[in-house]
């Protein structure tokens, strides 16, 4: 079964309140830094890169300032044309090609393969996520790469704890009331790492996105020493138990060659 979050009417919200803020600086220093390491280890060329579920492309748009082409796929209209806005504002409006649909309708003979595909905090909206997994797969070429993010299920139980969440905890993490900004299926790991290797990925890089942020007492921290935190989270995201802590896992996988696609 499909099942897919449109973000229309909250594209400028959801800017601000993520990216504009000391966790929204958190995720992209650590999906940065993993990419540009990915990014230096491989031949000095364009490549051609799917932003999965982009959004406005707060990520791709620094890739195709780089010179890489860039699919920009993602449900919501008014984030693409926030998208748009921002990379004609900076010059890179050419990089681009806008796809306004869901990422599983997406195939390799209407788009061809792509030497990288970014997919982040996507997983956790889809019901069937093995099946998103699987289409991804199957867009990029052999020896490709994967940037996958998703929301920890198990950081989300260990914060409920820690704050004392009980009741929350008790109903297995189902909220009475759905939240919009609330994903409806937070992974597991385990589970996500089982399915990577089933495609044929190897796992080359792993990074928690909020290991200590969201675990902080003294609230004013987060902002009056912004950098200073996100010094310590980048010191510690990749280091256990921090790592599987986070709010959000970040991996990097390869597509082995010669991999079953379904």
């Amino acid at each position: 079964m499909q099942s897919n979050t449109n973000f229309d009417s909250k594209a400028r919200v959801f800017a601000r309140n993520i990216y504009g803020t000391t966790k929204g600086r958190i995720r992209l220093a650590v999906l940065q830094r993993d990419l540009d390491e990915l990014l230096a280890s491989l031949p000095d060329r364009p490549l051609r890169i799917l932003d999965a579920g982009g959004g406005f492309g707060p990520l791709s748009q620094g890739l195709a300032a780089m010179g890489h082409q860039v699919v920009l796929c993602d449900l919501s209209g008014e984030m693409l044309a926030l998208a748009r806005e921002q990379a004609g504002e900076k010059g890179i409006l050419p990089q681009f090609e806008f796809i306004q649909a869901p990422i599983q309708s997406l195939t390799p003979a209407d788009l061809g393969q792509f030497d990288l595909v970014l997919c982040h905090a996507v997983l956790e909206w889809v019901e069937d996520q093995s099946q998103l997994l699987a289409c991804l797969q199957a867009l990029l070429r052999d020896g490709g790469h994967l940037s996958l993010m998703f929301y920890n299920r198990d950081g989300l139980l260990y914060h409920s704890l820690v704050m004392g969440h009980f009741d929350y905890v008790y109903a297995d993490l189902v909220k009475k009331r759905r939240q919009k900004l609330t994903p409806g299926w937070p992974c597991r790991p385990p589970q996500v790492y089982d399915w990577l290797q089933a495609l044929g990925f190897v796992i080359t890089t792993r990074s928690g996105v909020r290991v200590i942020h969201d675990y902080m007492v003294e609230k004013r921290i987060k902002v009056e020493q912004a950098d200073e935190v996100i010094a310590m989270e980048l010191a510690h995201a990749r280091q256990e138990p921090f790592m599987h802590l986070g709010r959000y896992i970040h991996v990097l996988a390869q597509k082995t060659p010669g991999a079953s696609e379904e």
